[in-house]
């Protein structure tokens, strides 16, 4: 399941660490629904090759009388040495992976433009702006592309089109879907510039996913499985090599074995070595650690064993430089690594977390957020300098005064440090008690970092605006602590991993800041499922629960996710029929005869990873021991809200069923949904 990620951490031997920004002094009282639902933020980045320009896309949320759907994606283009950034997009559409040209001359991007093409295309618009033409005309939607170094092809990831009969078959209501078979694989295709004509590079099925080019043109270097299941994604993933050059399409070869999860990679500028990041074993929860690996084949050396943090992302400085991005606590931080010796040395960086990255030299294009505002556009360097901000399209949070967020540590099961952010009431008084909101990430591999940590899913500023104390632990099995601390709820799920969260709110008890007797829980996916575990096993410490889209039965759930190997293999590192009396006792339907805790069930009624039959279970048990109760099922969505209106019933449906069940007062503004 997919981690809630929000940044940053001081060390204290208690509590609670020293604030770690001010407030804003302001008019406006606080993050409101609306306000929040709102939000754009910068996402994917893209640096120039001189390093004087930055390609950039904006999410932009769908206003009232859109019709339903996700937010949308502009394009938009600005210049490391300052000026106004330019929106290079009109139209509401979803612009993704933007890219320079080698010759700095074109910006191209990913889009659907219905009118033009069927599918997601490539598109290319001049930097100096214009009108962006199509590259490819694929009968199938386009995943992601990668320019050559000379800026005379493109490889791209797309899937086929579906065949006459097929779509003839279908149309004529012969429907049905066979379960794992006719996969739709994701095959890889180069693509000359100049003649915009394409061909298949390989002669066998495999799924691409991420795709380079080694520095002379003549070998691509790609990741991908030989299924299209999301389960074989996770833990099947491979490295292959193939030519660039051949002319008919060629078989790849396994680059190097890797036991488990895989994430980014990339060539070295020499050609002579590939640097990626993965798991040490088959039941790593992360692709955690850096690895480099000759590019001709050979054996493979991690650079960070023993690393108390987890890897992020990786750019090669030079043929002998790693530079890491990694996840310390709850903070971000950078080091540079030498590849001989595996020496890492510390690069200064702000407490800002980095949701995505582009390298070119010794600069760097970073969207980043803090406690102050969503992911916007920077640029950094190596050299030391600090970040400086580039975009400021979260004009509407100016004047709105925030509540204070800081990290915090306490002591968990078996005397472990265990760490979070906290988010203080917005009119926080010292020596006064107040009802407490846990927000509990996914994963369980998620982390919260101390950066911008609301989001419509995790409404911690408009929690805390109406009073509410909120923490987010990083309980074992967190992101940011290196690979044994991530792999310590192995076979003990709900067990000392929730030990770690109760410690945390005691904390807070014992210093005077939280009232026992009002304390709620909520999260998503798995934080869904420690909530759900909160409102049964653990009862009678929690008031009010919400539930979104979290497992209750792990036994049902392994037979309906789309997920079951990288749930049991991953995180339990066991399988439900070897262990069941463990997998029931540790199921909150198990605990439902105790049940007593207020819940409000959100489900998802595309999701595929968490099916609705978990939230139903909880909801006809809660309901027959006539416990308070209410499910909210939104259509259309997957696993998470996409559609700004479901979005917004569920901040305000959220914020009313703790208001109402922590017996704190309702605010203005805030509507208690209970219909």
């Amino acid at each position: 399941m997919k981690p809630h990620v929000v940044l940053f951490s001081f060390v204290v031997c208690a509590t609670v660490a020293c604030c770690s920004w001010a407030q804003v002094d302001s008019g406006v009282e606080g993050l409101t629904p609306e306000m929040l639902v709102d939000l754009g933020r910068v996402n994917a980045v893209a640096l120039s090759p001189d390093g004087l320009m930055i390609a950039y896309t904006l999410s932009v949320p769908r206003a009232e009388g859109d019709d339903p759907g996700g937010s949308y994606s502009e394009l938009w283009l600005t210049r490391v040495e300052g000026g106004e950034p330019r929106r290079f997009t009109v139209g509401k559409e979803g612009v993704s992976s933007p890219a320079f040209s080698p010759d700095g001359r074109w910006v191209t991007f990913r889009v659907e433009r219905k009118q033009a093409h069927d599918g997601v295309q490539i598109y290319a618009i001049p930097v100096d702006g214009g009108e962006a033409r199509a590259l490819t005309e694929h009968k199938g939607s386009v995943s992601g592309y990668r320019w050559s170094p000379d800026g005379r092809r493109i490889a791209f990831a797309a899937t086929d089109e579906e065949p006459k009969d097929v779509k003839e078959a279908k149309e004529a209501g012969q429907d049905w879907e066979v379960f794992d078979e006719d996969p739709k694989f994701r095959h890889l295709w180069l693509l000359e510039v100049e003649s915009r004509e394409a061909q298949r590079v390989l002669s066998d099925d495999l799924d691409v996913t991420e795709v380079h080019w080694s520095p002379d043109g003549s070998t691509l270097v790609f990741q991908a499985n030989r299924t299209t299941k999301v389960d074989d994604e996770f833990l099947n993933t491979r490295i292959y090599s193939v030519s660039a050059v051949a002319e008919e399409p060629a078989v790849a070869e396994v680059l190097t074995e890797t036991p488990g999860k895989l994430a980014g990679m990339e060539v070295s500028p020499d050609g002579r070595q590939l640097a990626f990041l993965g798991a040490v074993s088959r039941n790593d929860p992360l692709a955690q650690s850096v690895f480099v690996v000759p590019l001709g084949g050979g054996e493979q050396q991690n650079l960070t064993p023993e690393y108390e943090g987890s890897a992020t992302r990786i750019a090669w400085q030079d043929d002998k430089t790693l530079l890491m991005v990694a996840v310390e606590g709850e903070q971000n931080a950078v080091h540079h690594i030498d590849v001989a010796s595996g020496k890492r040395t510390a690069v200064a960086w702000p407490p800002l977390i980095i949701r995505s990255m582009d390298v070119v030299g010794d600069r760097w294009a970073v969207a980043a957020s803090s406690p102050q505002h969503p992911a916007e556009l920077f640029v950094a360097g190596s050299s030391g300098e600090a970040p400086r901000q580039l975009s400021h399209h979260s004009a509407q949070l100016e004047g709105v005064r925030l509540a204070r967020q800081e990290t915090t540590q306490w002591k968990g099961a078996d005397g472990w440090t265990i760490g979070g952010v906290l988010t203080y009431p917005l009119d926080y008084e010292e020596g006064k008690r107040y009802p407490l909101v846990l927000q509990v990430h996914g994963g369980p591999e998620g982390v919260s970092l101390n950066g911008w940590t609301s989001a419509p899913g995790y409404p911690v500023q408009v929690l805390a605006a109406r009073g509410f104390m909120v923490l987010e632990p990083n309980y074992r099995g967190s992101q940011g602590r290196g690979v044994a601390f991530s792999k310590a709820d192995h076979d003990d799920l709900g067990g000392k991993e929730f030990d770690d969260i109760l410690a945390g709110v005691d904390a807070l008890i014992d210093r005077g800041m939280v009232d026992g007797k009002r304390v709620g829980t909520g999260g998503w996916s798995y934080g869904g499922y420690m909530s759900a575990w909160a409102a049964t096993r653990w009862t009678e410490r929690f008031q009010a629960s919400v539930v979104a889209a979290g497992l209750t039965n792990w036994i049902s759930f392994a037979g309906t996710t789309d997920i079951p190997h990288e749930m049991s293999v991953v995180h339990w590192d066991s399988w439900w029929f070897d262990e069941p009396e463990l997998h029931w006792q540790r199921s909150p339907m198990a605990y439902i005869n105790q049940a007593k805790t207020p819940t409000l069930v959100v489900t998802g009624a595309e999701d595929v990873r968490v099916h609705p039959e978990q939230a139903m279970q909880l909801y006809s048990g809660l309901r027959i021991k006539k416990v308070p109760t209410q499910q909210v099922h939104y259509p259309r969505e997957p696993h998470g809200l996409n559609e700004r209106a479901h979005q917004l019933d569920f901040v305000q449906r959220v914020v009313g069923w703790f208001e109402k069940y922590l017996e704190v007062p309702s605010v203005e503004g805030i509507e208690q949904r209970r219909d």
